[in-house]
C-alpha cells in the first residue's frame, strides 16, 4: 500500500510546485510589464508633451490604467494578479494566501519591478540604472500615498464582493483617476515605489523618499483590509 501511495504523493507535490512556479512567473511577468509601462509611458509622454506636464501625466495615467486592465484580465486566473506587495499583504491578512507564498510573491514583485524599469530604459536607449533625484516627500505626499493605497485595496476588495469579473476594469480606472486626484500621482505599490527610485525620468522618486512611501502604503493597505473585514465579516467567515 505504501509503495502505491508514494507515486500519488509525488505527483501531488510536483503539481503543487508547478502551480506555484506558474503563479510566481505570472506575478513577475505582470509586474515587469506594469513598470515598463509606467516608466516607458512617462518617458514618451514627457518627450512628446514639449514641456506640458499635464499632457505628459495624461499619457502616463492612461497607459498605466490600460495596462493594468489588460494584465489583470490575462494573468488574474493564474496568480490573482497582485503585482503589488500591498495587495499581497492584504490577502495575507485575510488568510487567502499562505505566508510563505506571500513572501515569495513580494520578492518576485520587487525584482520584476526593477527589471521593468531596466527594460523601459533599454527601449529608449537610456542608462539602464539611473537613481532619481526627484523629491517626493512631506505630509501631503505621505497622506496622498495613504489615500491612494487605501483606495486601491478598497477597490479590489469591494469589487470582489459585488462583481468579481469587473476587478480589472475597476483597478485600471481607479489608478487612472489616482494619478490626477492625489498629490503623489498614486504610486500605491511598494514594488513600484522601490523600482521608480532607479529612474531619473518623469515617474521617478528620490531613493531617500522611498521608505516613508512604503511604510504609508502598507499601513493604508492594512487599514482598508480591516475595514472590509468589518464590513463583510460573514462573507470572510471570520
Amino acid at each position: 500500500m505504501t509503495h502505491k501511495l508514494a507515486p500519488a504523493w509525488a505527483n501531488i507535490l510536483r503539481g503543487n510546485l508547478l502551480n506555484t512556479v506558474k503563479k510566481l512567473a505570472a506575478e513577475g511577468l505582470g509586474t515587469m510589464f506594469l513598470l515598463a509601462t509606467v516608466v516607458g509611458s512617462g518617458i514618451m509622454g514627457e518627450s512628446l508633451a514639449q514641456g506640458n506636464d499635464a499632457l505628459a501625466l495624461l499619457g502616463n495615467s492612461v497607459a498605466t490604467g490600460a495596462i493594468l486592465a489588460v494584465l489583470i484580465t490575462v494573468l488574474g486566473p493564474i496568480s490573482g494578479a497582485h503585482f503589488n506587495p500591498a495587495v499581497t499583504f492584504s490577502f495575507a491578512l485575510r488568510r487567502e494566501i499562505a505566508p510563505a507564498l506571500a513572501a515569495a510573491f513580494v520578492g518576485v514583485q520587487v525584482l520584476a519591478a526593477i527589471a521593468g524599469v531596466i527594460l523601459a530604459h533599454a527601449m529608449f536607449d537610456m542608462d539602464l540604472i539611473q537613481p532619481s533625484v526627484k523629491e517626493r516627500t512631506g505630509v501631503g505626499q505621505w497622506l496622498a500615498e495613504g489615500v491612494a493605497t487605501f483606495g486601491l485595496v478598497a477597490t479590489i476588495l469591494g469589487t470582489l464582493k459585488v462583481r468579481p469579473t469587473a476587478v480589472a476594469a475597476m483597478v485600471g480606472l481607479y489608478i487612472t483617476a489616482g494619478y490626477w486626484f492625489t498629490a503623489s500621482t498614486s504610486f500605491a505599490n511598494p514594488a513600484v515605489t522601490v523600482a521608480r527610485g532607479l529612474t531619473n525620468t518623469f515617474s521617478g522618486i528620490a531613493p531617500n523618499d522611498i521608505a516613508a512611501f512604503v511604510v504609508v502604503q502598507f499601513l493604508a493597505a492594512a487599514a482598508a483590509t480591516l475595514l472590509f473585514r468589518w464590513l463583510t465579516p460573514a462573507d470572510e467567515g471570520r
